[in-house]
């Protein structure tokens, strides 16, 4: 079984799993107010993963084979605070060590944005792999990796649990120099087949979630739902 074929077979386990668990919520008729203020007909909440080990070890199983052709990785790094679980699992099994970034830095104490090191000058020439659960427009996402590119760090690639494969989050990744790969294990589309295949849709609200996709942010205004920004 080639790796391309075993990705597939772990974002359909991991479609299946977030479905029954509700850590993906499908819902184009009653949609969910993010905190941009925009209603979306998709929720994602990849923390209920955590509430059991199959469903870590799917997502730490997947990463690895990810990484199966990436050479001379020296640190996982997750994001704050939805990566860190998922990066300390992947950092267990390949046996290396964790770092995990801040938001922003700590405004007491030793005021560190990079936990894990006494100093982030250790970071310095080292080879790192950012772990992220979800990618929407991939602003956190990057503001972490430059946060360890800051500190001389070498990060060419994203691992992500799922991405909604918004064009705004390709474009940001696209401005990168050097470059960053951003790989999920779960992009939409499979998702939505997956959904569809299960009955968990019907054919209009698998219509309407592609609608959803091709114009995310114009999508709820159209639909009856005007954004409330500001509220």
């Amino acid at each position: 079984m080639n790796s391309r074929h075993r990705a597939h077979e772990y974002a359909v386990a991991l479609a299946e799993a977030s479905l029954t668990i509700g850590a993906i919520r499908l819902s184009p008729e009653n949609p969910f107010l993010w905190a941009s203020g925009y209603h979306m007909p998709i929720y994602n909440d990849n923390r209920m993963l955590l509430s059991s080990w199959e469903s870590r070890n799917l997502v730490a199983s997947a990463f690895r084979l990810m990484l199966e052709e990436e050479e001379n990785v020296d640190i996982i790094a997750g994001t704050a605070t939805a990566g860190i679980p998922h990066a300390t699992t992947l950092a267990d099994q390949l046996k290396l060590p964790l770092v995990y970034v801040r938001s922003s830095s700590k405004g007491h104490g030793m005021g560190n944005r990079i936990e894990g090191v006494a100093s982030p000058e250790e970071l310095a020439a080292k080879r790192l792999v950012l772990v992220e659960d979800l990618i929407s427009t991939g602003g956190s996402s990057i503001a972490a990796l430059n946060a360890l590119r800051e500190c001389g760090a070498d990060v060419p690639l994203c691992l992500a649990i799922f991405s909604y494969g918004l064009d705004k989050a390709a474009d940001a990744f696209s401005t990168l120099d050097p470059a960053c790969r951003c790989h999920p294990i779960l992009d939409y589309n499979t998702l939505i087949e997956v959904a569809r295949r299960r009955g968990d849709i019907d054919s209009e609200e698998e219509k309407q979630l592609r609608s959803w996709r091709s114009d995310p942010f114009g999508w709820g205004e159209k639909n009856g739902f005007p954004p409330k920004k500001g509220e």
